[in-house]
């Protein structure tokens, strides 16, 4: 038994974690820089559209959940979502707004619009009707 542990065993077990010492310290350099500092999560751009005064915002919903998120707007201005679930592969059928009462229905593949005044600044969290298991953010300014 002694031999088989020796020959087999221990150099299995030296292999494994030099690769799990490899595969943690490689995870951890993808995070920054080469100057050491973390990379800066980017916002989407998000082209600004108006119909009559009233900015629109075209919202997706696919496998990765709502897309863009997060998405900046101001506080006062009046928007309208055109919201498009192109999958249905996620519990997001619908988009719902505690904050302002909003609850809609998304059909699949048919643009739903939805409109509403951010009244107060701050984050703005949307999402499915499961608790919002699927969900993006608006950042009001």
């Amino acid at each position: 038994m002694r031999p088989f542990f020796s020959r087999i065993i221990k150099p299995w077990l030296a292999v494994t974690a030099a690769a799990t010492l490899a595969a943690l310290g490689a995870s951890q350099q993808g995070c920054t820089k080469e100057s050491g500092t973390a990379a800066a999560p980017s916002q989407p751009q998000v082209p600004e559209k108006r119909e009559n005064g009233v900015r629109v915002v075209d919202l997706t919903v696919n496998e990765h959940g709502f897309e863009p998120s997060p998405v900046t707007l101001k506080q006062g201005e009046p928007v309208k979502l055109v919201v498009t679930r192109k999958t249905d592969q996620t519990c997001a059928t619908e988009l719902v707004m505690d904050e302002y009462h909003i609850d809609t229905q998304l059909p699949l593949n048919t643009p739903v619009e939805i409109s509403f005044t951010p009244s107060k600044s701050g984050k703005l969290v949307y999402g499915c009707a499961m608790g919002k298991m699927v969900s993006g953010t608006f950042l009001v300014d």
